[in-house]
């Protein structure tokens, strides 16, 4: 595999050459430059980002094991000689490094020694994912990107959103794990003016600091054991785009300064370089922690948390959002009977009695993951109370996960035949009731201890008590 090349252009400005790695990499759309076997000689940074892999990883491969476009294998230009001597456009996809299928559009041409000589190829890769696609949320109301819901809560988060694109402050996202906050970072890039910028995630809590530091603000050359080339690090990567650093609540106190320091001036400094440069990038942070509370501990800096917090949105957990569990239901079962090609009508009242009580301690992440699991093993029109995982008949509360299970009489169903003839029978709602009121008399009107009996916290159970008239 070869190095990467260190081609330069001569004459262009008098007696001075200039770095062509350098040039193509202020270009804001993919490029490879191929030689006469559509082999790799020059990756822009953009289309690095783009398909997920270091450059230095694929010089000299050829573009077909690069790319994987679905035009490599039914049209490739290069193959069709008369196509050699004009420039090809056309609308396709990619498979990134990390298996997500990415719509493109690959413009491709002969860079020519003479007019009948073709010394190798320029191919210009165009990200299409910001393009709106006519029909995909003009008739899907109450949306904004890949975030669908009509609670007060997210109509409110959908009316700011479009403000915050408009804006390049620092976002700070908080809410509980699942509840969607990777999409509302990546909803503000695509509607703000960087969308045809690079959107770069970082993972604060996935690598040990050494690491972290070099992948977020890169290293130079000899910086460390182990570095024997430079890296641009992440900031360097999102030039002209947008930062998105989830999990920033388990990013060390070192780098915390490092941070800082970017938000104030702009400037990013490698590790082992005394030399910075300026990027262009908005910074978005997320976390499902309390970062007040990490202030008082002294685990995260009050002036970073001033300087993330210029605008904050918070997610509201399922439990919170009233009706969006039925229209994420009936949404993410149209995804994945299509997906799947399945001819699923819905879900009995049954299961839907079941899906609506449910606490969701993993929120919208955890519901996709639900009806997934049930329309791969439904087999019928309808998904069953058998078709869903099995730990939903415990309707545990997050905070007590492991406690013993209530003793309370509970007869389980024994046949799925029999589900599906007595769902018009007693559901789940006048069972959780009379499990109730069964503690209660256990516990002699204790409320505390009756809460205790059935393993939910005290306003758990206050709630539900009041949901179901019970004084």
């Amino acid at each position: 595999m070869r190095k990467i090349t260190l081609a330069r252009i001569e004459g262009l400005f008098h007696n001075i050459s200039v770095d062509l790695n350098s040039i193509l990499d202020e270009i804001p759309v993919g490029i490879i430059v191929l030689d006469q076997e559509r082999r790799i000689l020059l990756m822009n940074q953009v289309l690095e980002v783009l398909l997920g892999v270091s450059r230095s990883k694929v010089m000299g491969l050829p573009c077909l094991y690069v790319l994987r476009s679905r035009l490599c294998f039914e049209n490739c230009p290069f193959l069709n000689p008369k196509k050699e001597s004009e420039s090809v456009s056309s609308t396709s996809d990619i498979i990134t490094w990390e298996r997500e299928l990415v719509p493109v559009r690959i413009t491709s041409s002969a860079i020519k020694h003479t007019p009948q000589k073709a010394l190798g190829y320029l191919v210009i890769v165009e990200d299409l994912r910001s393009l709106h696609k006519p029909g995909e949320t003009e008739n899907r109301a109450y949306s904004f990107g890949q975030l669908i819901g009509r609670s007060p809560q997210m109509e409110k988060i959908f009316q700011l959103l479009p403000f915050l694109a408009e804006s390049n402050s620092s976002v700070l996202i908080t809410g509980e794990t699942g509840t969607g906050k990777d999409l509302v970072a990546e909803a503000i890039h695509r509607a703000s003016n960087r969308a045809q910028g690079p959107f770069i995630k970082v993972n604060c809590g996935a690598l040990p600091e050494t690491l972290l530091e070099s992948e977020i603000f890169g290293h130079k050359r000899g910086a460390f054991t182990g570095a024997t080339e430079n890296k641009p690090g992440r900031f360097r990567l999102a030039h002209n785009g947008t930062l998105y650093l989830t999990e920033i609540g388990d990013l060390p106190v070192s780098l915390q300064v490092k941070l800082l320091t970017f938000l104030d001036d702009k400037i990013v400094y490698p590790l082992g370089s005394t030399k910075g440069f300026h990027a262009d990038v908005r910074v978005i942070a997320a976390t499902h922690r309390n970062l007040e509370q990490m202030v008082k501990e002294g685990t995260f800096r009050e002036d970073l948390l001033f300087r993330l917090n210029v605008v904050r949105i918070h997610l509201p957990p399922l439990r919170e959002r009233g009706g969006d569990i039925r229209m994420l239901l009936d949404h993410f079962l149209n995804v994945f009977k299509r997906k799947l090609r399945k001819n699923i009508k819905g879900f009995s009242s049954r299961t839907f009695d079941l899906l609506q009580e449910y606490y969701y301690p993993g929120n919208v992440r955890e519901l996709r993951n639900i009806v997934e699991y049930a329309v791969t093993i439904c087999e019928g029109s309808k998904i069953l109370p058998k078709h869903l995982p099995a730990y939903l008949s415990d309707m545990k509360e997050p905070s007590t996960p492991y406690l013993a299970k209530p003793e309370v009489p509970f007869q389980p169903e024994t046949s799925s035949e029999d589900l599906a003839d007595r769902e018009e029978m007693e559901t789940w709602s006048s069972m959780e009731k009379r499990l109730i009121l069964q503690a209660l008399v256990k516990a002699k009107g204790r409320r505390i201890k009756a809460a205790e009996l059935l393993g939910w916290g005290r306003s758990t159970l206050w709630r539900k008590m009041k949901q179901y008239g019970i004084d």
